[in-house]
């Protein structure tokens, strides 16, 4: 009998790819943004920052990726229920409830995140978006 199992993991080379492809959306757009790229425990992997992005974006960009990695769900869903009167979810720490931080999944395992902030929050989802979609091809 085992009582180990195998859990895809994220590896360096995926990081790197989706920051490529998140920072092509937000060059295409002409959008500063941070990227962050985090584990599924929320380590930080991989943070790059675009010129001229505001210094709290770096901050956000992290807090949104580890939320949406320890939540295992978009970081907009928490949004959405502060929204609706779950007050109670702003007193849970390291939680940041704002659109912009996609869980990365494989297999049914949430494995990382990718965290982005600089511009509107829906611009926000769509450059963290992008930066998936170079994941999973």
């Amino acid at each position: 009998m085992t009582h180990t199992k195998t859990i895809p993991a994220l590896t360096l080379d995926g990081a790197k790819a989706m920051v490529a492809a998140a920072e092509a959306e937000g060059l295409k757009n002409g959008w500063n943004v941070s990227i962050a790229i985090v584990d599924a425990a929320g380590g930080l992997i991989v943070f790059h920052r675009l010129e001229n992005t505001q210094p709290a974006s770096d901050m956000i960009a992290i807090g949104k990726a580890r939320t949406a990695a320890r939540f295992k769900r978009p970081s907009r869903l928490l949004e959405e229920s502060v929204a609706a009167g779950r007050l109670a979810l702003l007193a849970v720490g390291d939680a940041l409830p704002m659109q912009g931080g996609l869980p990365i999944v494989v297999d049914e395992h949430v494995i990382g995140a990718i965290g982005v902030s600089g511009v509107t929050a829906a611009q926000d989802e769509q450059v963290a978006h992008a930066g998936l979609a170079a994941f999973q091809r």
